[in-house]
């Protein structure tokens, strides 16, 4: 099956990365298994990737998580957009975190900079900058606090609950996109 749109969460690998800040993309891809899914993760070495098919109304979509780490995830999106001979502007979808968003706001782009994401900053040395992504607010870090330490722990329940509000409202977004797309 050729997907006609390919949703691929950033995040890293392992259980020590599961519920941290950087990860809110793996956790938006649980989200939409768990509303648009046909299946299990299955782990596909040829793309780097854990992936499970699943279906938007009619559209057949391919979920992702890269297995990368965060910094290299454009190798891995490169292998899948190569293998389905797709145009990253018109059938794939990245969800990431975003530090220059308000915590819990979701925001749809059709493309841009990657500005300070090294997963992004990857997927745009691959792929390409035109490529739509939904970034997923986590707020600004505090003061005095190292931006990749503080990306890489653990919100406070407060913060969890603005998130996971968030992520609830994805599988909603990402069917309007799908069904607002040329």
């Amino acid at each position: 099956m050729k997907p006609s749109l390919i949703l691929i969460g950033l995040g890293n690998p392992g259980k020590s990365y599961e519920r941290t800040r950087h990860n809110i993309g793996f956790r938006a891809m649980d989200m939409l298994k768990e509303t648009y899914g046909e299946g299990e993760w299955q782990q596909k070495s040829k793309f780097a990737s854990e992936i499970c098919e699943g279906r938007i109304i009619t559209a057949p979509c391919l979920l992702v998580k890269p297995q990368t780490y965060m910094n290299c995830s454009g190798e891995a999106i490169r292998k899948i957009v190569d293998f389905y001979n797709v145009d990253p502007a018109k059938h794939i979808l990245i969800c990431c975190d975003d530090v220059d968003l308000p915590l819990g706001t979701l925001r749809l782009k059709e493309n841009g900079g990657a500005g300070t994401h090294n997963g992004l900053k990857s997927v745009v040395e691959h792929v390409s900058e035109q490529f739509p992504r939904l970034r997923i607010g986590i707020g600004p870090k505090p003061q005095n606090e190292d931006l990749a330490t503080w990306v890489l722990s653990r919100p406070p329940k407060s913060e969890e609950e603005k998130l996971q509000e968030a992520l609830e409202k994805i599988p909603e977004m990402v069917k309007e996109f799908v069904m607002h797309s040329p």
